[in-house]
């Protein structure tokens, strides 16, 4: 392992106090993977549907109108020359948890990467951060001393309260007037109606939204097997509880949750993303990018 995948580890990144300098490691380690240049993840923005003619680059047939219609079209783009980004961060306090990285170290993480990125390719990224309300609101912006705003911003952050994603989505597709990418970082942790409904909002408003949904590694695989204390967040109470015997009812929730919310995103074409804490920021930020960039 060469020194900047090891600090890309999330144990070790954690340690790592200031957001600048991980943002610069995991872009930069991202960056040395590839051969060309990546900056052009999020500048191209979807223009309108075409039927698919022969010679037609077939990278760019959009599978789910097929699935649909059972029909070929291609997208269309247009280079967009100033995208504007607002990424928003779940502070809450079910953000709160994980052993080393917790889940709100590793979103801020992927938050300020991305911020990097997409500065760095001379596009303007701000921030908004939110539990039951909007906390912070820094309006996009492309300068390094605005990209500074949000690393300082990002390292303040305490989760302190219950979250209203649904009501706070809502609020900000409001707020945002300019089309553009709209980034969520959340663990999502509300009722998967109002939160599709939030991020249905925003698609119809024809911002291209993603959803970065973090997960601790321990929530994913519930690998408890002794009697255990189970901590309440978000004004739950504690539950003391044989973990073998709630596992399976456990994970069938959490993957049916997963699945609706899934489902509803692709819906409404916005990307899901799931990440685990257990897995290294670099490799969840490149392999969706190159994913993003190869269904264009």
């Amino acid at each position: 392992m060469d020194q900047t995948a090891r600090f890309l580890d999330p144990k070790v990144l954690n340690k790592i106090a200031r957001l600048d300098l991980r943002a610069r490691l995991i872009v930069e380690g991202y960056i040395s993977g590839l051969h060309k240049s990546p900056y052009h993840g999020f500048s191209v923005e979807f223009a309108e549907h075409r039927e698919y003619t022969p010679g037609d680059d077939i990278r760019y047939i959009d599978w789910k109108v097929f699935g649909r219609t059972d029909r070929f079209y291609i997208k269309q783009y247009e280079e967009e020359t100033n995208l504007v980004a607002h990424l928003v961060l779940d502070v809450s306090e079910s953000m709160d948890f994980g052993e080393g990285m917790t889940k709100l170290d590793y979103g801020r993480t992927v938050a300020a990467a991305l911020a990097y990125l997409i500065v760095q390719q001379q596009d303007a990224a701000g921030l908004i951060t939110f539990d039951d309300e909007v906390r912070a609101h820094l309006p996009p912006g492309s300068h390094g001393s605005h990209l500074n705003a949000i690393f300082h911003t990002l390292s303040q952050v305490e989760p302190r309260k219950r979250t209203d994603l649904g009501r706070v989505l809502h609020e900000i597709a409001g707020t945002i007037q300019k089309r553009g990418l709209v980034v969520v970082v959340s663990d999502l942790f509300d009722d998967p109606a109002r939160v599709l409904a939030g991020l249905q909002n925003l698609a119809h408003r024809r911002h291209d939204v993603i959803v970065f949904h973090v997960m601790d590694q321990m929530e994913l695989e519930f690998p408890f097997e002794r009697m255990t204390r189970f901590k309440g967040l978000e004004a739950m109470g504690d539950l003391i509880a044989n973990p073998r015997s709630l596992r399976e009812g456990y994970l069938a929730e959490v993957n049916r949750f997963r699945r609706s919310i899934n489902r509803g995103c692709t819906a409404n074409r916005i990307d899901y993303v799931l990440m685990s804490t257990a897995t290294p920021l670099d490799v969840s930020l490149s392999s969706y990018l190159a994913r993003r960039a190869g269904t264009r």
